[in-house]
């Protein structure tokens, strides 16, 4: 066991994204509804996190921690992050909030696809398996015979979800040398002023509730970010996925209380064949990390 693997921590750390990151996403669908361009909430989202952090460590005289010698992993991971959260974060004004945070459950099959295409990793029947249920639950929750939910949407979570496998790699590995306020400063910096160049096209002015439904949504992606990235620094992928799916019932409660929405059948019956699918995932993923540990002390 690493030196920082702190299980119990990860585990609170990781709950408290979930938290933060339905907040985030129920003001991102309400500035939709208030016509408040997607690029433009994009840049508030990067930008408020790097000039906080900045400022923090500044007023701390600690801007040394700051300091990297992994600056291109930085930007791939900005990159690669920058172009998940755009197809996230449109996901949400596209499809309800429960349906759009169930297809994100679907991030550890493409974890198992990338490790079996890109890696090389040799997967077995059980992983295989998992990927397959993940797909029916999908097409279950989008199957033509429903009729609530528009293909579009649908592409793009799935495409959210793909990206996400993506970052995660990446910042667990990132993880290993820095620490997660200088993981969640590189992302900010490096794609907020990419943004910011939308701002000539869409930056509008608004009301005072618009204002700050934007610094909302900054600071609650911040904070979510933080916690994020630090469970993934404490504990494996696979010991904190499960805290993930109580974000379907922070969804579904926002759904309710702000939309008068609740999810139909067909999503009630898709949801927990996905969810299965990911927790068979994660527990293939454990059994095969404990192998590993044990082979290499023998």
């Amino acid at each position: 066991m690493s030196s920082l693997d702190r299980p119990m921590l990860a585990l609170g750390l990781r709950l408290a994204a979930t938290v933060l990151f339905s907040v985030m996403l129920l003001l991102v669908k309400l500035t939709g509804e208030r016509n408040i361009a997607l690029p433009e909430t994009l840049f508030w989202r990067q930008a408020l996190p790097a000039v906080s952090i900045l400022g923090w460590l500044a007023l701390r005289g600690e801007l040394q921690r700051l300091k990297t010698q992994r600056r291109w992993i930085h930007a791939r991971r900005a990159l690669i992050g920058g172009s998940g959260m755009f197809l996230t974060l449109g996901v949400v004004r596209l499809l309800p909030l429960a349906e759009a945070t169930v297809l994100g459950f679907t991030t550890p099959m493409f974890a198992v696809i990338l490790s079996a295409l890109v890696l090389k990793e040799k997967v077995g029947v059980w992983r295989w398996t998992a990927v397959l249920m993940g797909l029916a639950g999908v097409l279950i929750i989008a199957g033509p015979d429903t009729g609530n939910l528009p293909l579009f949407g649908v592409v793009v979570g799935i495409g959210a979800a793909f990206m996400v496998a993506l970052v995660t790699i990446q910042v667990r590995d990132l993880g290993r040398t820095e620490e997660p306020l200088t993981v969640v400063f590189y992302f900010s910096a490096f794609s907020a002023p990419f943004l910011g160049l939308f701002l000539f096209q869409t930056g509008a002015s608004h009301d005072l509730t618009g204002w700050l439904m934007l610094g909302g949504i900054g600071l609650s992606g911040l904070f979510a970010q933080i916690a994020m990235t630090a469970s993934l620094r404490y504990g494996s992928v696979s010991s904190v996925i499960v805290v993930d799916y109580i974000q379907l019932a922070w969804a579904t409660f926002w759904g309710w209380l702000i939309f008068s929405h609740m999810p139909p059948a067909s999503t009630w019956v898709g949801a927990p064949i996905i969810i299965g699918a990911s927790l068979l995932i994660a527990w293939r993923e454990h059994l095969l990390s404990r192998r590993r540990v044990a082979a290499a002390s023998n």
